[in-house]
């Protein structure tokens, strides 16, 4: 058997190591680990991790990531996210879909303080289910609502998994999160329209709030201006130039944290909670990235990226064509691994063979650009049924929902991902114009 053929074998081996429920990190730590053993010998993989610790986690981009899981935990303790569809109810709530629409809505403005994807969906669908029942929504469609809105989590900026792109690609951060504003907008302006359209023909799915008096309306929505200082100082601090993405990261923990103890939210014991779930977060992230790590250093000791390489240039496809060829796979991996585990398997085989295609634009641009598609298939993958992980985090909050009928209703919000992936890689300038078009 020939290294690279080893190292095709080693994809399904990780996916059903995965499937067996080991932890994604240690999945891809023990078949690096063991392919490199069978390559070059048991002090291998021994060698390869005395140098991969220092590598992977001296890199001070990834610094970035424990900021902002924190950003995301001082909201949650600040309940940023209740006062943010609070604000979203008082102006749509009495529309039709006007619930479901402010859940969208709410989402993206927690998203904006946040940067995971679970996070937001957990959190939301804590704050917005018991109102959407409330309001006669059947439970499919309040679940794959909350579910769909999550995904703008890793989409609306700061988003972690921008971070490990930019990390994985040297690219730099602030371009990556101004090309994912216009995209991240267009997903939320897509999901509120789906939710429209599905009631035109299912009426009868979806009740409406009382109408809010405009007095209330105003002050409901005076309640979230910290979500949009932090955001506008964050995102545009930046892309300003004012400070590097670290001192971002970290002037936004301390606004949202700033935010929490002035409302009241944030006491000792909240400050711990917020402390503690950070570490985890952090650490189960630099794990899977440690894992990442050893197992590319075996695919690239095998020469799977070369020999992949060769064999998509033997078949003659147009450039388009294999782009469509590697956003179906991520596609349909996301039906199996979470978004940071896909980034971090995939890009370091899959981008060298993206740049070296033609697509009539600078590298910068089309590195930001393929990141910018890539994100928006991952966000995809955490919807589609019927293992799609946002899916699981709103059906534990909502058991009495069958999950075929959350299934049957996030359907029309994967096809509506699906048309805007299709949009975004015909149109580039969707995703390049806030960095200024390819340069």
């Amino acid at each position: 058997m020939s290294d690279m053929v080893l190292g095709l074998w080693s994809f399904p081996l990780l996916m059903a190591l995965i499937f067996l429920r080991l932890p994604i990190g240690l999945a891809m730590l023990v078949v690096g680990g063991g392919g490199l053993a069978l390559l070059g010998g048991p002090t291998l993989p021994l060698a390869k991790l005395k140098t991969e610790v220092w590598a992977a986690f001296s890199n001070y981009s990834l610094s970035v990531v424990p900021m902002f899981l924190l950003m995301g935990q001082f909201a949650t303790q600040g309940g940023l996210s209740g006062r943010l569809f609070g604000a979203a109810q008082a102006f749509l709530g009495h529309r039709r879909g006007g619930l479901g629409m402010a859940a969208i809505g709410a989402c993206a403005g927690f998203g904006a303080i946040c940067g995971s994807s679970l996070a937001t969906a957990a959190t939301m669908g804590q704050v917005a289910l018991p109102e959407l029942k409330r309001a006669g929504w059947s439970g499919g469609l309040a679940t794959a609502t909350l579910a769909a809105g999550g995904t703008l989590g890793i989409l609306i900026p700061p988003s972690v998994v921008l971070v490990i792109y930019a990390a994985l690609t040297e690219q730099n951060i602030a371009r990556l999160f101004a090309a994912a504003m216009l995209p991240g907008l267009l997903a939320a302006f897509s999901y509120a329209l789906v939710i429209r359209l599905y009631l035109v023909r299912h009426p009868g799915e979806a009740g409406t709030a009382p109408r809010v008096p405009w007095g209330a309306r105003w002050q409901a929505l005076g309640g979230v201006w910290p979500v949009l200082a932090v955001f506008g100082l964050v995102v545009g601090g930046l892309y300003g130039g004012w400070f590097t993405p670290t001192e971002g990261a970290a002037v936004g923990a301390a606004g949202t944290g700033l935010a929490a103890l002035a409302a009241g939210r944030l006491d000792r014991a909240g400050l711990s909670r917020a402390l503690l779930a950070t570490a985890e977060g952090t650490a189960m992230v630099f794990f899977i990235v440690l894992g990442a790590a050893l197992y590319n250093g075996f695919l690239a000791f095998a020469q799977v990226p070369q020999g992949l390489s060769g064999m998509v240039a033997a078949l003659g496809m147009p450039p388009y064509g294999i782009l469509a060829l590697i956003l179906l796979g991520y596609l349909l991996l996301g039906c199996l691994m979470d978004s940071l585990s896909m980034i971090l398997l995939t890009i370091p085989i899959v981008f060298p063979l993206v740049m070296g295609l033609d697509f009539g634009m600078t590298s910068e641009a089309q590195a930001i650009w393929f990141g910018i598609l890539v994100l928006i298939v991952v966000e995809v993958g955490l919807i589609t049924p019927p293992v799609g992980m946002n899916l699981f985090v709103i059906s534990a909050l909502s058991p009495e929902t069958p999950a075929a009928q959350t299934w049957r209703r996030a359907a029309w919000f994967v096809t509506a991902d699906i048309l805007r992936v299709a949009l975004i890689a015909g149109v580039p300038g969707i995703a390049l114009f806030a960095t200024g078009g390819a340069r």
